[in-house]
């Protein structure tokens, strides 16, 4: 819609949609505060239908994102999320401002797909304003081409966390030189690597690393007996897998250790 060979002042330009202060106040106690589902109204302002496949596909029962609380919803004054994919083409332009001035405030709206986020291919056709964000204020960015189902269950997740994150927003800048402090600083490096190594073999990943935690914290007691605060540790153990983990590590200490 935009033609680089004609001056500006020439050219019809859409505007934009502003937030007025008080809906923005209301947007942001809203995501704070909701308890309910969540509904979805989707729009297309001009794709392929790449899109809406992904789309309903997440809807289906393999990705079933109903199981967060998100329906999709037949008409707009019922929506909470505002789904836009495609480009804006020119036919677009106003039932998709409809839509959104139909829907309720607060209400957040989320661009999908790389012609919505951005216009995509298209972004330079004649009759193509461009992406979502062009006219309407964007909350929630889903790039690809189409995005995959995963990717939309990730989005809605980001959109549904949104409201609670812009109101407790925070700025926290470090001061220069600071560092992280070190878990368990006092045991050496190389016991400590075997010893989460071992750890996340026999218990994965996570829970190994929330054992070997509860292992090191034994090994700086109170008192100077480092293998009767171990032992126990394992004594007190009533889930035999646990007591069997904590038992083979403490094996890789006297290995490391004694040798």
């Amino acid at each position: 819609m935009i033609s680089q060979d004609m001056p500006d002042r020439l050219q019809f330009k859409p505007s934009k949609v502003e937030l007025d202060d008080k809906v923005a106040e209301a947007k942001a106690s809203l995501l704070k505060s909701i308890k309910r589902s969540v509904y979805v109204y989707r729009v297309d302002c001009g794709g392929c239908n790449g899109c809406e496949i992904e789309i309903f596909a997440s809807i289906l029962p393999v990705f079933d994102v109903e199981r967060f609380g998100i329906k999709v919803v037949p008409s707009p004054r019922h929506a909470d999320v505002l789904l836009y994919t495609g480009a804006v083409t020119r036919a677009m332009l106003q039932p998709a401002r409809r839509a959104y001035d139909a829907a309720p405030d607060p209400k957040l709206v989320v661009s999908y797909g790389a012609c919505g986020c951005t216009g995509g291919i298209f972004y330079d056709n004649y009759c193509v304003w461009g992406g979502t964000d062009k006219i309407l204020p964007v909350d929630v960015y889903i790039p690809g081409c189409p995005p995959t189902p995963a990717q939309t269950v990730y989005g809605f997740a980001v959109a549904l966390g949104l409201l609670e994150q812009k109101l407790h927003e925070t700025h926290h800048v470090e001061k220069p030189g600071s560092q992280a402090p070190i878990l368990h600083a006092d045991i050496p490096y190389k016991l400590r690597v075997s010893l989460e190594r071992d750890a996340r073999l026999m218990a994965g990943y996570r829970y190994g690393r929330d054992l070997v935690d509860d292992f090191m914290e034994a090994l700086s007691p109170e008192d100077t007996d480092v293998i009767g605060s171990i032992d126990a540790l394992i004594a007190r153990q009533q889930d035999p897998r646990r007591a069997e983990i904590y038992g083979a590590l403490k094996q890789t200490l006297l290995s490391r250790v004694i040798g």
